[in-house]
């Protein structure tokens, strides 16, 4: 399964579908164009999914690839010694630190480096790979899809954070699990997705 955030809305591939209750439109793959797609739910601000169910889903992947820029970013879910959340607030909502891969830099390397960089703090460790996340967004007029890779780490003892303003970024918050309501309330889709892997 791939899932494909476009601010509000998401795009699910895959070979079968199950979710519950959850409402959701399906989309034939007969002449399904991407870049239409794109066009038409980008400005939706009601929270949308759309599925595109098909044996060869994997194949519409690589073709949704070919039709757009790539883009290459990597982040961090961070806890501290108290088990608490590292946030940012950016544009107007909270999210996660992560930032562009830099040409020959390895991903975790830049995990870390973005996670220093954007709340002024030492990761202490760094674990596994948490999880792939995939948004699209449009940039000089191009349609770009970033792949972000999300690792866990710890920073302890870290206590002053540092947003990095010239990122547009105006806090950076140590949030506890039970106090994720507040981050939900007003984030991405793409980051309550990737909150649930912290919760469960």
């Amino acid at each position: 399964m791939y899932k494909i955030y476009i601010n509000e809305c998401v795009l699910v591939l895959t070979k079968s579908f199950e979710n519950g209750l959850k409402s959701y439109n399906t989309l034939p793959l007969k002449d399904f164009n991407f870049q239409q797609f794109y066009n038409q739910v980008k400005l939706q601000t009601e929270p949308s999914i759309y599925v595109l169910e098909n044996s060869d889903y994997k194949n519409v992947f690589q073709n949704i690839k070919i039709s757009v820029k790539i883009i290459k970013a990597a982040g961090g879910i961070v806890s501290n010694e108290e088990n608490k959340c590292l946030f940012i607030f950016r544009k107007g909502k909270w999210d996660l630190p992560k930032g562009k891969i830099d040409a020959g830099e390895k991903t975790k390397f830049a995990a870390v480096r973005e996670v220093q960089e954007e709340c002024g703090i030492t990761v202490t460790s760094t674990g596994k790979k948490a999880c792939k996340t995939y948004h699209v967004y449009e940039m000089g007029g191009k349609v770009v899809l970033k792949k972000t890779t999300w690792y866990k780490m710890t920073a302890v003892n870290q206590p002053n954070l540092i947003p990095q303003l010239e990122e547009d970024i105006t806090e950076a918050k140590w949030i506890s699990p039970s106090d994720f309501k507040v981050v939900n309330d007003n984030t991405y889709p793409l980051i309550k997705e990737v909150l649930k892997g912290i919760e469960e």
